[in-house]
This record gives structure tokens, sequence and C-alpha cells, in this order.
């Protein structure tokens, strides 16, 4: 826990040599902003500086609660200014209440109450500070905490827990910050005024992707739009800020332990058509946004620009029937299922809808899209907008395929059984079959697989009913859980493998129509 004393140390250190001078810097008015999607932000700024030959003493306030002191660059962009940066003090201390009960505990203070009714008389009195109340922060940015405990204030030989009314405090001291604050020492070889670039990494400034997809009331051409909302909890106000938004999935080392004022060695010196309000581009691996004209974003504002619009996108819905309720079975690919007569029975009823589009120029979009949340409404007869699901994607490259689930069919059905298992042990040329509802062995069971080799034969029945007043296909998908060696014997229709250990049929149905998907694996190993 930091002690008193450490809030007490001021910012305005001692002068390390002769001729050391003390100087403010001041923030330029329109800073530089590029925020990731991944709850963190690059602030660059513009500090004024003129400093002395010798050693200079430079605090900036200011700065965001959840800077990374060791991201701190201070240089010259011209080139022409020799500096050299001999420490660093990052203070995120700013004056509280509750911070000043903390550094007056165990002194007296007064104290100023208005009692309730019709004609409130003030009256100011004295009260010693026995317990604040609060423990200090223990990292930039956080709040002062309470201690489960209230703050206990003597008044006139009396305890009392709570404050007895608003204390009033002494002047505030050298050592007493408003904002965040940066401090140098910098030694400078001649005397220079220039514009500094300033520039540091910090959390709490993210943003998000949001989409709209609005649907007819018949059809699946559907009008797409997209939103960027930005969030800034990192303390600070940005005005008239230049802001990009940086997509992708960026590498970063976060620390394990709490951020402390940090102590830098070494510095920088002497270095040498859209008619949408943001632009796109490539940017390295990654993709960067460009909000076109300057916005201010205030400290714990959400803010909301619209990225995208493309209207007349064409889509298609697809039904998916999955009905192996695998997750009711948790780690499945444990080796011990493979023979477990039960594995497998657990089913569902429920037929997914998917959605998807071709993000291609062709359809009217063939732009980079953020990973974000999707809202698919379509309008009603009445021409209102319902809302009709939602769900998340990925980053998604130009000419890729959007695809997204939004719920489950309500007139669309499946249903999964199991009719037949079998299991061959590897002695001799006999097995044993097994009743799938109970387990239990019903019949002896041969094979004309060779002596030594073990196998299972598993034979499904798949029904799905179209209760739709339209025809409807139903993709449905097995998965061939047991064994990475299988075969499927007498099939009732074609189907695809999807990938090592999954198959898929495709049933195309009329309304009212029902039809059975069958078919027997045989697994080896």
């Amino acid at each position: 826990m930091k002690s008193k004393e450490a809030f007490k140390n001021t910012l305005h250190m001692l002068a390390l040599a002769a001729g050391t001078s003390l100087l403010h810097g001041t923030l330029a008015a329109q800073p530089a902003l590029t925020i990731y999607n991944q709850n963190f932000a690059v602030v660059r700024d513009t500090v004024e500086l003129d400093l002395k030959a010798g050693t200079n003493q430079v605090s900036v306030s200011g700065m965001t609660a959840f800077l990374e002191p060791a991201s701190v660059v201070l240089r010259d962009p011209a080139g022409r200014a020799e500096f050299r940066i001999l420490e660093q003090n990052y203070r995120a201390d700013p004056v509280s209440q509750e911070m000043l009960l903390v550094l007056n505990e165990g002194k007296t203070l007064r104290f100023e109450a208005f009692p309730y009714g019709p004609q409130p008389v003030q009256r100011v009195f004295s009260g010693k500070i026995i317990r604040a109340g609060y423990v200090l922060p223990s990292q930039p940015g956080e709040r002062y905490r309470e201690r489960n405990v209230q703050p206990l204030i003597e008044v006139e030989g009396e305890l009392r827990f709570g404050l007895p009314g608003n204390p009033l405090f002494p002047a505030l001291g050298d050592d007493i910050i408003l904002t965040p604050t940066l401090g140098w020492t910098i030694e400078a070889a001649a005397p220079a005024r220039f514009p500094a670039e300033l520039s540091y990494v910090t959390d709490q400034l993210s943003w998000v992707a949001d989409y709209n997809l609005v649907l007819p009331e018949k059809g699946d051409t559907l009008d797409l739009s997209g939103w960027v909302t930005i969030d800034n909890q990192s303390g600070k106000s940005f005005a008239d800020a230049q802001i990009k938004l940086m997509a992708g999935d960026v590498s970063r080392v976060r620390e394990t332990e709490s951020r402390m004022m940090a102590m830098r060695g070494g510095g920088g010196g002497g270095g040498g058509g859209n008619s949408l309000p943001v632009n796109e581009k490539t940017f390295d691996e990654y993709h960067l946004y460009t909000i076109s004209r300057a916005t201010t974003l205030l400290d714990a504002q959400k803010k909301q620009v619209e990225f995208v619009r493309a209207d007349g996108v064409k889509s298609k819905v697809f039904y998916a029937y999955d009905g192996a309720d695998l997750m009711a079975y948790g780690d499945w690919r444990a080796q011990e299922w493979n023979l477990d007569a039960t594995f497998g029975t657990a089913v569902n009823k429920k037929v997914s809808v998917t959605r998807e589009f071709e993000n291609k120029e062709a359809n009217h979009l063939g732009i980079p899209l953020p990973k974000g949340r999707l809202r698919v409404y379509r309008r009603d007869a009445d021409g209102r907008l319902e809302f009709t699901g939602e769900n998340t994607i990925d980053h998604t490259p130009r000419d890729e395929t959007v695809r997204l689930n939004t719920g489950f069919a309500f007139d669309l059905v499946g249903e999964r059984k199991r009719t037949h298992f079998n299991h061959h042990d590897g002695i001799g040329a006999a097995g044993f079959a097994t009743d799938p509802a109970t387990g239990a062995p019903i019949a002896i069971a041969t094979s004309d697989e060779p002596d030594g080799k073990r196998f299972i034969d598993e034979s499904i029945e798949i029904s799905v009913r179209n209760r739709k007043q339209e025809a409807a296909e139903i993709r449905v998908i097995e998965h061939l859980y047991r064994c990475a060696n299988w075969e499927i014997r007498r099939p009732s229709g074609e189907f695809t493998k999807l990938d090592a250990r999954t198959i898929e049929f495709r049933v195309s149905l009329k309304p009212g129509e029902e039809k059975k998907v069958e078919y027997t694996v045989h697994y080896t190993w």
C-alpha cells in the first residue's frame, strides 16, 4: 500500500545541477488518436518545449489515467534539437475528497453543514479525522476504495461514523496535482524552443463495430449499415481530435503486475473519395479507418460514427439440423467415449437458421468488415421493422462470405435416433450387439474383419419435417465422433464429407413434408 509520504513527493524535483530550469509544457489543441479494438489506443500530442542549456525540469498535465509510462516517446520531429531524458515520472493520483481525507487522517478539519428545514442555517464546526475510511489506489486510474468501514470523525469529544458535513481542506500545496501528470528531467546541449511530439499507449479507449441488416417483408435482398462505437473511459477528454481506428488482432504483452510510477532512462532527441465520414485503407497487416473530420471525444463518452452503407445486398438463408447433442457429454473427444454404447444418444430437435452473403463489390460491398455484432431486422406488412436475431462475426476480408446464425426455425423440426450399435473387441470373430436404449447386450455379432481388428458399427436414422407454408432445404450435419477411421455404408442419399469427422446430407422438403436420412458408419482401429 502506498504511504502518505508517497503522495507528498513533489513533482517539482530539486535541481540536479546549477542552471536547472522549471518548465510547464503545454499540450496542443488538436491531438491524434489511433484506437484499437482491443481496449487500448496510441495518443499523439504536441508539447511546446523551451529548453535552456543544461538540466531542465518539465511537467505536462492532462494525461490519461491509464497511460503506460514505459511506452512514452518524447522527441523533436524535425530532428534539430539535441536533448536527453535523464528521468521520467508519471503520477495518476489527482486530488479528490477521498485523497485529502486520507492525507489529513489524524488532523482536525473544519466542516460545513446545512441543517434541514424551511430556513436552513449554515453551521461550521471542527472535527478530527480519526479514520478516513478509504485505502489508497494501488495502480493508475484506480479510484479510492472503501475499506468496508465508514469514516470515523471526532466532533466535540464524541465519535461519529460518516462525515458530519462537507469537509473544508487547506489550500493545495505544490505536491498536489489536478490531473494525471508526466514529468521529465531533460538535459539539453544548447537552448532550444520547439514543438516536441509526445506519444504514448493508454488503456481504456476502445471501439466496436455494429451492423444492422434490414430485410423486406418478403425476400432476401438486404440493406446494410455499419456503425463504429468509440468508448472513452481513459479519464481524459480529447478536443478536436483526429481519430483513426485500427482493425485487426495486434499482439500485445500484458503486464501481470500493478503498474507503478515508471523511471525511463535515455530519451528521444536529435532525430531526424468516400462520402461516408470514415475512410478505410490497408495498413501493414491490418486495416485502418480514418474519421474524416476532427471530433471531440469526452471522457466517459460513447460516440458513434457510420462507416459503411450498402443497399441491395443479396443474401440467402439455409437451415441446419445438428441432432447429436454432444455438448451433453462434456469433453466428448476423450478416448473412453469410443466404446460407450450410450454416447451419442442425447439429441435435440432444433433446426438452426443461418444467413449468409458475399462481401464482394459485385454484391454492393467488397470492403473489409471489422469484427462486431450483426442485428437482423425484417419489415412487417405495416412497414415497421421487427428484430429477428443477431450474432457476431470475426474480421472479414473483402471477397469472403459472411455467415451468422440468427436462431432456430419455429416450423422446422428434426429428430435423431440410433437404430443399431455393434461393437467387436478384436478377439475372435464374434463380438456383441447392444440395445441403444438400455445399453444391454442383445445379440452376438459377427464381422468379416480379420482377427485382432476392433470395430464398431452404428446405424443412425434422422427425420426432418417441414411445417412451413413454403419449401425448405435442411442441411443434416452428422459427426463421426468415435474414431478417425470410418466408412459410410448403406446411406439413404448422397452426402458430402465436410472434414475428417463430419458429413452433411442436404434434404429438400415441400410444405408439410417429412423425410428420413439413414446410414450406417463402420469404425475400425
